[in-house]
């Protein structure tokens, strides 16, 4: 037996590979592709990219002609440089630099030499194209953009890098790639798919006609059209309300978790990273390190949430049966948590209970609420990851799933944040109370506030904010439409809404009512601080705003973060009300709400982060003072120790 194995096994083994070669060499002889290659030339043809569309169908972003000049450096001879540089608008130092680049990617593969010709820049080089070996154009589509906002949901689109080229094999060098936003979440479905034709050359490297009469041709396919959840009327309109300020907008639908507005502030006109002028545009752009217009604000930025996070305080304290609809704080006009230690409140005093607590936003109130939710257990540790637990079942404190490229996880603390920040422990609900108001270690991107609004007007549960409305043919992904339930019981969310709703008519946004819509809403107001000239200052606080609205059945939850924009009822207010009216009414009713935010400017504002102010320049006055003496400067208190501004209570 095993005087046959042995070569049995070698008979079926060349057997094998007699048949491999002889399918590769005379049935499939796809590799001759390869093996041929100097004498087979490949042209491609590149798709339109899919267009984009809002959730009403309304067209916001096209595609219009475009070409690249290529060029195969070994087959560049005899040019006539100056005639040549004429006709591009280039120097002949560009010219030399654009050649050299080529030659260090491939002396004999093609690759970009000048990108995004318009239709009249090619024009003239058209015509004299023959005259130039070893150069040739690639038509491409670039993106047309029908519209001046949205340029951080759409992204843009960049030619691809070397590494990226290397590590897909479906890009080459020149190939254009979206970045950011919407572009770059759906690259693969944009994109379409290249076509590519073989070309067969003589020995003499000249062109003779289609390789095996076009067997291995392929036509490209168009990408894949896509209608956004986003409304592009109240998208604009945020935009324009957010002129001169910086901070984000982002509105979501309720029942969906579709997201409705976008808005970051500063930003730009999308159309100026479209073109000849894109890399310098775009540097201008990035280089602006103060108002930074690349920054999306909406997703990125961290902010201490303020009083609209006493509504989550409220809730948990409820569901931790440590206090209920009757519960009554006494105020006065501030709450001493320890002694010494004293956090001051905007509301009008006296005995209060949840209701009225909400609506004059109480800082009493909640950090009483907040100390027996943390108090109930007999370790603070143990008490705050409990705590720590009910919050994050609102999405806050993760990456929250949503299908664009960039985000923030914001912070929701617990015992190993507190471990760290006191290795030698003594940490209680007095040295953390701060987290009961928002600030403390609590820190949210604007999305993840009005994921938390929406949360609430569907009374306890979420679906994860998606930008993605429809794609023809595909079916949209399931954790899109994945119902993300809270540990709070839906009984306590009615007492928390209603005191929301008296925001409005009684409370802190009373000047804010639009006649005919019932709005939910919370004011806040949250300290930050600036470094100017090495200095710590405290800058003016953020304006915040959240609310949803209709009280019943909701359409529209929506977060408003203005940096440095004061009282949340003074700028974020108005335009969460104009906003909401916008969106549900298609019209304005509170002109006088939409005069006033439009003619207001922060600007000056932001130029204190730009230079030194008074208040900057008296402070270090101080200090050169206290160094003379040899006297120590007193060190900033940990958030959590601070006694806090009334201001926080708005």
């Amino acid at each position: 037996m095993r005087k046959v194995l042995l070569p049995s096994l070698i008979i079926i083994a060349t057997s094998l590979l007699v048949m491999r070669i002889f399918y590769l060499q005379i049935v499939d002889d796809t590799l001759k592709l390869k093996s041929e290659n100097n004498a087979i030339k490949k042209k491609y043809e590149y798709p339109e990219r899919g267009y984009m569309y809002d959730r009403k169908g309304k067209l916001l972003v096209a595609n219009q002609a475009s070409y690249d000049i290529m060029v195969i450096p070994r087959e560049v001879k005899n040019t006539d440089t100056l005639e040549f540089c004429q006709l591009l608008n280039i120097t002949k130092e560009d010219f030399i630099k654009k050649i050299e680049k080529a030659t260090v990617y491939s002396p004999r593969l093609p690759s970009v030499f000048l990108s995004q010709l318009n239709k009249s820049e090619f024009a003239a080089f058209q015509e004299k194209i023959r005259k130039y070996e070893g150069f040739y154009f690639q038509k491409r589509s670039l993106r047309d953009y029908e519209v001046d906002f949205g340029a951080n949901i759409f992204g843009f689109i960049t030619q691809v890098n070397e590494k990226l080229v290397a590590k897909n094999p479906y890009y080459n060098s020149g190939d254009l790639i979206g970045k950011q936003g919407v572009e770059e979440s759906y690259e693969d479905l944009l994109r379409g798919v290249k076509g590519v034709k073989y070309i067969q050359k003589d020995k003499y490297n000249r062109e003779i006609g289609s390789y095996k009469d076009g067997k291995y041709d392929t036509i490209a396919v168009q990408g894949e059209d896509i209608n956004l959840t986003i409304d592009a009327e109240i998208q604009k309109y945020g935009e324009e309300l957010m002129i001169n300020k910086r901070g984000g907008i982002v509105a979501i639908e309720p029942s969906t978790g579709e997201i409705l507005a976008l808005v970051t502030a500063p930003s730009y006109d999308p159309g100026i990273l479209v073109g000849r002028q894109r890399s310098k545009n775009y540097t201008e752009l990035y280089r602006d390190s103060i108002a930074k217009p690349l920054y999306d604000r909406g997703l990125l930025a961290e902010y201490p949430p303020g009083s609209p996070f006493k509504i989550l305080t409220g809730l948990v304290a409820l569901q931790e049966g440590v206090i209920d609809d009757n519960t009554t704080v006494f105020c006065n006009r501030g709450f001493s948590y320890a002694r010494g230690r004293f956090m001051g409140c905007h509301c009008h005093g006296g005995a209060l209970q949840l209701h009225r607590g909400i609506f004059e936003s109480c800082n009493s109130y909640f950090a009483t609420a907040y100390m027996k939710t943390i108090n109930k257990y007999s370790k603070p540790a143990q008490a705050v990851d409990i705590w720590s637990k009910h919050v994050k079942s609102f999405g806050l404190g993760q990456f929250m799933g949503y299908d664009l490229p960039t985000g923030k996880k914001g912070n929701v603390p617990d015992s190993k944040t507190y471990k760290r920040i006191y290795p030698n422990g003594g940490w209680r609900s007095t040295t953390i109370v701060s987290n009961s108001i928002g600030q403390g270690e609590v820190l949210m991107t604007p999305i993840q506030l009005a994921n938390m609004m929406a949360t609430i007007a569907n009374e306890g549960h979420y679906y994860t904010p998606h930008i993605i409305k429809k794609i023809e043919g595909h079916k949209i992904d399931e954790k899109f439409t994945t119902k993300h339930v809270t540990t709070i019981d839906k009984k306590h969310f009615k007492p928390i809404i209603s005191g929301l709703f008296d925001v409005y008519n009684l409370g802190t946004a009373r000047s804010l009512r639009v006649e005919g819509i019932d709005i939910c809403g919370k004011t806040g107001t949250a300290e930050n601080f600036a470094k100017i000239g090495g200095v710590r200052v405290k800058m003016e606080d953020h304006s915040i705003f959240v609310a949803f609205a209709p009280k019943d059945n909701p359409k529209i939850a929506i977060a408003v973060m203005v940096e440095n924009g004061g009282y949340g009822a003074t700028i974020a207010g108005p335009i969460a009300s104009l906003m909401i009216e916008k969106y549900l009414r298609q019209k304005i009713t509170r002109v006088d709400l939409e005069k006033r935010i439009l003619a207001t400017s922060l600007q000056s504002r932001y130029a204190k982060l730009g230079g030194l102010s008074e208040a900057v320049k008296l402070q270090l006055r101080i200090n050169d003072s206290l160094l003379k003496k040899k006297t120590t400067i007193p060190t900033v208190k940990a958030k959590t120790d601070t006694t806090k501004s009334n201001k926080q209570a708005i």
